[in-house]
């Protein structure tokens, strides 16, 4: 009994250590947990001990302890007891960290959606009878593919691929459908620049623009221009660290405003010395885009009715900040076919039925490899321009986000492949992945 006694005395000794080591990342933990279970349950669908189970099962963030309240759209998370976060679910504009001030001046208006029926750019279970390219199709190739990808280690949960605009294979875990909404995390960014291409070809912005904000026009960052935050090239200071307490994390679970993060931030370069990833860039032009429109129920119709909704994207929804801003760095969720219509749109370079979306050009705009970032970054897209992928076509581009989702858009191969999951790079490796995806190909 003595030897018992000493041993719970030790763990609790463990317990209290790790508490007080960790007491500052409680209010990220719970914020996290608490902003994940909210956005799974009501957005996609799931169940809590899938949440459990399977998104919040990662260091750290496992030992909050999270729950709901399903006719009041709000979960709830803590640690140990400790520091409780509320998220909440508004109709329309995703769920939000309350932060302790919840405005519901805020959630009076919503966007429009205009959700007709859009026939889809690839008919689902048939082929073009008269192409007999697909008839050279490996399908015994393109099945080992999805086998060796959806390994219990890889942590697959979705794949679809889109060749010459037709699906040729798709699969999903347990749990996920081909309805169910996806979090996309930072392939949200690539949606955002969309949004600045197609205010482009509209003729109502130039990438050449300054960003224009009063507060800097005092100094050196009055010389940022878009370009140069589509491009990670603003030489603002941030720090891209989600294992930690950094600018991004405290961004996405502290802070109301997430367009005003990085606006804060000093210079610690000039415009296009460096190469620096920033989530804080990406919402700092979610706040710009605001700004181009007279009211803000415009700023919440333009993505859906320029882009979301004109290509059939209806499961689409990107999730707003307390402060209205959309939070272009991490929150849009879609169904994995429609994030393959996206990469499809940019495959046919922005002509949608018949319809220009945005320039042409711009898809050699966002593709063009941005200086120091050694081939692997364009314009708010991942790149392959200097073969990081070794055994994938270089003309390989990419939205990428936390946890390995990815749309590949491959042009030389007509190809667009959508992947999500739980595990990035090592365990889920892109490269022997899309190397035997194109081996199944003619």
């Amino acid at each position: 009994m003595k030897k018992i006694k000493y041993i719970l005395f030790f763990l609790f000794i463990i317990l209290v250590i790790t508490v007080i080591i960790q007491y500052p990342k409680l209010n990220l933990i719970s914020g996290y947990a608490a902003k994940n279970t909210a956005s799974t349950l009501f957005i996609a669908g799931r169940t809590l001990n899938s949440v459990a189970e399977n998104d919040n099962n990662v260091p750290l963030i496992k030992l909050a302890e999270s729950s709901y309240d399903l006719s009041d759209k709000v979960a709830s998370a803590e640690v140990f007891g400790l520091m409780e976060r509320k998220a909440i679910c508004r109709d329309g504009l995703g769920c939000v960290l309350t932060n302790g001030d919840v405005d519901h001046r805020l959630y009076s208006e919503v966007p429009l959606r205009v959700q007709q029926s859009i026939p889809l750019p690839y008919p689902h279970g048939h082929l073009p009878a008269r192409d007999t390219t697909f008839s050279r199709v490996d399908y015994g190739k393109l099945s080992r593919a999805l086998d060796h990808v959806f390994a219990d280690t890889v942590k697959t949960r979705t794949v679809l691929v889109l060749y010459k605009g037709h699906i040729l294979a798709e699969r999903y875990a347990d749990g996920f459908d081909p309805d169910t909404p996806v979090l996309g995390w930072s392939m949200t960014k690539s949606v955002l620049a969309t949004l600045f291409g197609i205010l482009e070809y509209q003729g109502k912005i130039s990438m050449n623009d300054k960003a224009g904000l009063p507060s800097w026009e005092a100094d050196g960052r009055k010389e940022i221009t878009l370009d140069h935050l589509l491009r990670m090239q603003s030489g603002l200071d941030w720090e891209e660290d989600y294992s930690t307490i950094s600018d991004v994390t405290k961004m996405l679970f502290m802070e109301s405003n997430m367009a005003a993060v990085q606006a804060g931030k000093r210079l610690v370069a000039e415009p296009t010395e460096v190469w620096n990833y920033s989530s804080g860039t990406s919402n700092l032009l979610s706040g710009l885009l605001r700004n181009t429109f007279s009211t803000y129920q415009n700023y919440l119709n333009f993505p859906y009715k320029a882009l979301i909704d004109k290509i059939g994207m209806h499961s689409m929804i990107i999730e707003t900040d307390l402060a209205g801003n959309f939070v272009g760095s991490s929150y849009a969720w879609a169904s994995t076919r429609d994030w393959a219509r996206f990469g499809q749109l940019y495959l046919q370079k922005g002509n949608w039925n018949g319809e220009q979306i945005f320039h042409p050009a711009w898809v050699s705009y966002a593709t063009e490899p941005t200086e120091h970032s050694n081939g692997v970054y364009g314009a708010h897209f991942w790149l392959n321009a200097h073969g990081k992928f070794p055994d994938v076509p270089r003309d390989m581009y990419s939205a990428n986000g936390y946890q390995g989702q990815h749309v590949f858009i491959i042009p030389s191969k007509d190809l667009v492949v959508v992947r999500t999951g739980l595990a990035e790079e090592p365990q889920f490796d892109t490269n022997v992945f899309l190397r035997e995806v194109i081996a199944a190909l003619p």
